[in-house]
């Protein structure tokens, strides 16, 4: 089983950017995250395979957001850059692109 506690949301302008953190215990091979914006279903924003490194991007943040890990540390994170409103969602960590085995999340807010 993988427990994960994500980190790093607030309230950013348009344009703006912010890092987001998961802290992970246990090995999964491949890991998300997800967001889950107001009123919305869950949707994957990227995945990393734990083995090669390999990250897949959702067309919705391709070349805005970038997924990486530190092993050593058991962190993933989420570099969100160029931030629009329709990001505003909260960001969850998980094991599956339906969510599963996610956290509490971190909220997100992109607004002026």
């Amino acid at each position: 089983e993988v427990q994960v506690v994500e980190s790093g949301g607030g309230l950013v302008q348009p344009g703006g950017s912010l890092r987001l953190s998961c802290a992970v215990s246990g090995f999964m091979y491949w890991m998300y995250w997800v967001r889950q914006a107001p009123g919305k279903g869950l949707e994957w924003v990227s995945r990393i395979n734990s083995i090669t490194g390999s990250i897949y991007n959702a067309d919705s943040v391709e070349g805005r957001f970038t997924m990486h890990r530190v092993n050593a540390r058991n962190m993933l994170y989420l570099q969100m850059n160029s931030l629009k409103s329709e990001d505003t969602a909260v960001y969850y960590c998980a094991t599956s692109p339906s969510g599963d085995q996610r956290g509490q999340g971190t909220q997100v807010t992109v607004s002026t």
